[in-house]
């Protein structure tokens, strides 16, 4: 079902202002460790030793003379890359110190993340951990009692402060303040990154309306670039446009307002944001077969300069730094927010923030062997927020020394967070899994107009009121 918080944008204003407060106490910690390394490409070399050295004496008695176990993790990031590294090469460290414990990383495709939880959970057989959306498809599992109170467990284990407060109070308010049971491994802004040669070869400017951006398309376009890369298999980067628009039209708060009956998602404003999306399909400004397109070649279509902008969050921030991946180069990337809409509620000053893919801990995995479990949650989250922040990651952890040589295009996000005013959720943050799988499997089919904005929104909104 559908799920209604008043109290989001209020704490999501707290978390940018404690953003803001970290990002101000690096830029006054000049000469602080760092490796200096792109997020993408060394975060194992750059944390293993540290991670070997750290990761475990208080837990080895216990953990090193016990039974087997197996750490089972489920997530759709690959094992050697972003935040995945530093998760795997943390676990990897503390598993040569306690023998007895086995690390398995599984991936699964995003796409069949949500219902391939939702089975293993019916199952009884989650993984020890596993990435998952937070929010509205986590209730079920709570409510179940399938996942672990991070909150309960990380006192008990002595870690909790390792977790960012503000975005704390954000993971509880999107699960009705029923607890935590998410941690925020990730922490993004979303918005159009842009070839910046591309656009001063084409004497085009940053767009600040949807006007404005529809005429930067439109120009491209009849050079024969393609302005956007977009996956039609995700889906979501689709939708993300609708969203775009929407919180343009009516306000940061708009799918709250959707949530409290106020507004619906039939209504003329979000007819008109799937009808500008559909025209931005049909007129090829995704290039051919968007519907196909998946994440990856979208990303690479981007990187390799074959398409002018990509809406992105910055957890890619781990590729445009990977010159191996980059080829148009780091400082030829640029980011502007989603332009404004003439006439519309909504400013420029506000940015869609989310935590990305939070990670969930299985309750039964952890009371099958919560000392050996519980040391190795120990022993990695003790850890992974300055690991990952040296690795040029953003987080939801606390960074005891934020790192100084971070890449320039890391140091650029975490200034526009530290200016941001407002923060907006994703489209379908308060979707319940159902109407979540509907809209971004729809979204394809609008984009190529096999279904019209009405029946999109329609289907949308049946959805949400089943």
């Amino acid at each position: 079902m559908f799920n209604l918080r008043n109290s989001f944008v209020p704490r999501l204003m707290l978390l940018i202002a404690v953003v803001a407060l970290l990002a101000a106490c690096g830029s006054a910690s000049p000469g602080t460790s760092s490796t200096g390394a792109s997020p993408g490409a060394s975060p194992a070399s750059s944390g293993s030793a540290a991670a070997s050295e750290a990761a475990s004496p208080p837990a080895a008695a216990s953990a090193a003379t016990g039974e087997p176990v197996t750490i089972r993790y489920l997530t759709p990031g690959q094992e050697t890359e972003g935040l995945e590294s530093v998760i795997s090469t943390l676990s990897k460290s503390y598993t040569e110190q306690h023998p007895n414990v086995t690390y398995e990383h599984e991936v699964a495709p995003q796409t069949d993340l949500i219902q391939r939880v939702q089975l293993l959970a019916g199952s009884n057989n989650l993984p020890t951990m596993f990435a998952y959306e937070s929010g509205a498809p986590l209730l079920p599992l709570i409510e179940a009692k399938k996942v672990l109170d991070v909150e309960k467990t990380f006192t008990e284990l002595g870690i909790f402060d390792q977790l960012n407060p503000a975005t704390v109070a954000l993971l509880k308010s999107l699960v009705n303040d029923q607890g935590l049971y998410a941690i925020p491994v990730e922490l993004n802004i979303e918005g159009f990154w842009y070839n910046k040669k591309l656009f001063a070869d084409n004497g085009l400017q940053e767009p600040k309306t949807w006007d404005e951006l529809l005429q930067v398309a439109e120009a491209l376009h009849a050079k024969g670039i393609q302005p956007f890369s977009a996956s039609g298999q995700q889906g979501w980067p689709l939708t993300r446009l609708i969203n775009g628009y929407a919180i343009r039209k009516y306000g940061p708060d708009v799918m709250e307002r959707v949530a409290q009956g106020e507004l619906k998602l039939t209504d003329p404003g979000f007819i008109e944001a799937a009808k500008i999306v559909q025209d931005m399909g049909t007129k090829g400004y995704f290039g051919e077969g968007v519907a196909t397109i998946d994440y990856d070649t979208a990303v690479d279509q981007f990187l390799q300069g074959t398409a002018a902008m990509l809406y992105m969050g910055s957890w890619e921030l781990r590729t445009f730094n990977d010159p191996a991946r980059n080829q148009i180069g780091a400082e030829n990337v640029g980011l502007f927010n989603i332009p404004t809409v003439d006439g519309g509620a909504g400013t420029a000053d506000a940015w869609s923030m989310n935590a990305g893919l939070t990670r969930s801990f299985s309750q039964a995995a952890y009371d099958a062997n919560p000392q050996a479990v519980g040391d190795w949650i120990k022993g990695v989250f003790s850890q992974y927020g300055q690991q990952a922040a040296d690795a040029g990651l953003v987080t939801g952890f606390t960074v005891a020394n934020p790192p100084t040589n971070q890449p320039e295009l890391t140091k650029m996000v975490v200034q526009q967070i530290a200016g941001a005013k407002t923060g907006v959720l994703w489209f379908e943050a308060r979707f319940d899994p159902e109407a979540t799988t509907l809209s971004q499997t729809n979204a394809a089919l609008l984009a190529t107009g096999d279904m019209t904005p009405e029946q999109f929104m329609t289907d949308l909104q049946q959805a949400l009121d089943s």
